[in-house]
């Protein structure tokens, strides 16, 4: 092929794109590539520096988060300050989805681990495009509702299974 005609078809690294990122994550995986252009409109990249707070417990939640690249800690406080993580999320992870929909505390603090560039979707652009723009917003908003749901489901079943451990447990002290 002629050199001039192979920079115009030669493909521009789509796999490099927020677009394609965004396309890889379980609640925008159902959106086609110009309602992806859309959301990526949406969305805010910020970069943080190593052990960077992102949001405390207790903070009122804005949005939710994806990590683009590196890591970030997910972890709660007791009374006497001590840290216990809750999680380590790595790139493709995402947190704070509820906020999305829901004004509320947070439930646990997230601090950056080493340079981190985050995506973030935040309740009030939301809400504005949901009024000017109804159907990819329906979209994403589904597909949110999806992973929440497939969440919820997991904590449910993992707390049943931790029921029936207690359960047997106390049955075995009492037989013991």
């Amino acid at each position: 092929m002629n050199p001039f005609w192979n920079n115009i078809f030669r493909s521009r690294g789509y796999e490099q794109t927020l677009a394609y990122f965004l396309s890889t994550m379980p609640m925008f995986k159902e959106l086609d590539k110009r309602e992806l252009a859309f959301l990526e409109n949406v969305v805010h990249v910020r970069n943080y520096e190593a052990d960077e707070i992102i949001f405390s417990e207790g903070d009122i939640g804005s949005g939710m988060y994806t990590i683009r690249s590196g890591e970030v800690q997910i972890y709660t406080r007791d009374e006497q300050g001590q840290e216990t993580e809750q999680a380590m999320l790595e790139p493709g992870d995402f947190f704070g989805e509820i906020s999305l929909t829901a004004s509320r505390p947070r439930c646990a603090s997230a601090r950056t681990t080493e340079t981190t560039i985050l995506v973030g979707l935040f309740r009030t652009d939301m809400l504005e495009a949901v009024r000017r723009h109804p159907a990819p917003s329906a979209k994403i908003m589904l597909g949110l509702n999806r992973v929440i749901s497939d969440r919820l489901l997991q904590c449910s079943l993992q707390l049943e299974a931790l029921k029936k451990q207690l359960a047997d447990n106390r049955k075995q002290q009492a037989d013991g």
